[in-house]
């Protein structure tokens, strides 16, 4: 006997398929929709461009939240002014060439008229510079000690070798010194340079242009060490990490991954390069350890486990603005809102930049301009988060900004702080240029030498030292100097 449905029960029933074949469909929308956006972003990162600036579509001039006075229409007086100019005689307004700095060497060169010049008078001398170019060249150095018998037989007298930066070594400290700045701040790796030293008839095997940078790189340890206590000692850091592939014998066929965990003190512009051999968080736990004050960063969870006795964490507003630029595609009205809000944030910190505010002028503007935005940004946040689909980018960017908010907006609070993390991710940038050079480092000891490098030639850039002379310098010097005063040898 075949049972059939009543048809109350049978219309009960239908309705609930076509329910969930609604919530498949729809679920199946917002997967298309995240994969859509993916797609966008990918597309937007290989071929938009690099900027974050937020433009609106409509064109309106952003204002700073002052309490400044506007200029009404109606008091704005208006004038004719007439005037002449020469007409364009079609020439170029080029102003001649460019003026020759006095230090370059000069080398003259005279050059003697073919005509008959006696019973002349010489008036004077017409001088034209022309810069030019010769290749560096390799040369040598000889010490030459003289060598005296003592009488009766009692030994050989002569003069003792100066210490040098690689005992017994024949690589002397400018070429030490060029080689290094090649390779990690032109990012020229060796195998190129090799090429170099064989053009000017000096070959050089590979092992032994490695060993060179290898041992000099160790000699820099006790600097290195100096350097990191003095940026240690700051109260205010911002951090952030950037991978690099590293050679490991226990990983055969292919690269570990490692990381540079990278501290700037925003005050004195200090960046300190530190290698890890993964990016958890014993990483930035060991080497602030002792560490006390603000730590800024993007938000990564390996940070957030400090004593809150001892560092306060904030968070990079750059990185919440980057969440909204990437939900533009999926809700324009919601996204742009939010970027135009951070946009008027930015506009205070670029007045305050532009016109060199101090701390307390700094905080000042921040408490009357910044804190009202940040107030009604996050009543906008918190009222619209339940408005949106907590998987769409939309979602997540609000999400992203919310449970950070507390973070993001200590910045207003002291006018030493920043409002993100741009300055430190600028330092990281010659990272990802020597990457795309020499690939790899060829094991974890030669990733930490390249962290202890890159902190010293990154200080050479911010303060304006020429990193070849410096290195040169500390090349001789660094063997016969007190281990107590290496804070003098800083750049």
């Amino acid at each position: 006997m075949i049972q059939t449905l009543d048809p109350l029960s049978e219309i009960k029933y239908l309705r609930e398929e076509n329910q969930k074949k609604e919530l498949q469909i729809q679920e199946q929308n917002l997967q298309i929709q995240k994969l859509q956006h993916q797609i966008d972003q990918l597309l937007r990162t290989v071929f938009g461009k690099k900027s974050e600036r937020f433009t609106p579509n409509i064109p309106e001039q952003m204002v700073l939240p002052l309490d400044i006075k506007p200029i009404l229409e109606s008091e704005v007086q208006k004038e004719t002014i007439t005037y002449e100019r020469q007409k364009s005689n079609g020439k170029s307004n080029h102003k001649g060439r460019l003026p020759i700095p006095d230090h370059l060497e000069r080398e003259e060169i005279k050059v003697k008229t073919l005509e008959n010049t006696d019973g002349l008078v010489k008036i004077g001398e017409e001088i034209t510079e022309q810069l030019e170019y010769k290749p560096g060249k390799l040369y040598v150095k000889r010490y030459i000690r003289e060598k005296f018998a003592k009488p009766n037989g009692e030994g050989v007298l002569i003069a003792p070798l100066p210490n040098f930066i690689i005992q017994r070594g024949m690589a002397g400290s400018g070429l030490l010194a060029w080689i290094i700045i090649q390779k990690y701040v032109d990012h020229l790796p060796l195998y190129r340079q090799i090429e170099q030293f064989k053009r000017f008839g000096m070959p050089v095997p590979s092992s032994t242009m490695s060993d060179w940078v290898a041992m000099s790189l160790k000699e820099l340890t006790p600097l290195y060490e100096v350097f990191k206590r003095e940026i240690l000692g700051s109260n205010y850091l911002q951090a952030d990490e950037t991978p690099i592939k590293v050679l490991d014998e226990k990983k055969k066929g292919e690269s570990h991954r490692g990381f540079y965990w990278v501290y700037r003190d925003p005050q004195s512009g200090l960046v300190l390069f530190d290698y890890r051999e993964s990016r958890s968080r014993e990483g930035p736990t060991e080497i602030l350890k002792d560490f006390k004050g603000y730590l800024q960063s993007d938000g990564y969870s390996a940070y957030e486990n400090f004593d809150k006795g001892k560092i306060t964490l904030i968070h990079c507003m750059a990185h919440a603005r980057r969440y909204f630029q990437q939900a533009l595609d999926n809700d324009r009205k919601r996204a742009e809102h939010a970027l135009k809000e951070i946009q008027e944030l930015y506009l205070i910190e670029r007045f305050a930049r532009e016109n060199h505010l101090s701390h307390v002028e700094r905080f000042d503007i921040r408490q009357e301009g910044s804190m009202p935005i940040l107030k009604n940004l996050h009543s906008w946040l918190k009222e619209n988060y339940m408005q949106v689909t907590p998987q769409s980018a939309i979602g997540k960017a609000i999400s992203y900004s919310l449970s950070r908010w507390d973070k993001l907006m200590i910045y207003a609070s002291d006018g030493r702080l920043e409002i993100d993390n741009n300055l430190i991710e600028n330092s990281i940038r010659p990272i990802a240029i020597g990457r795309k050079n020499y690939l790899f480092a060829g094991s974890h000891d030669a990733a930490r030498r390249a962290a202890m490098i890159y902190s010293l030639l990154g200080t050479c850039k911010l303060k304006g030292v020429e990193p070849f002379a410096w290195l040169k310098n500390v090349f001789e010097v660094l063997p016969d100097w007190k281990a107590n005063q290496l804070a003098e040898l800083l750049p």
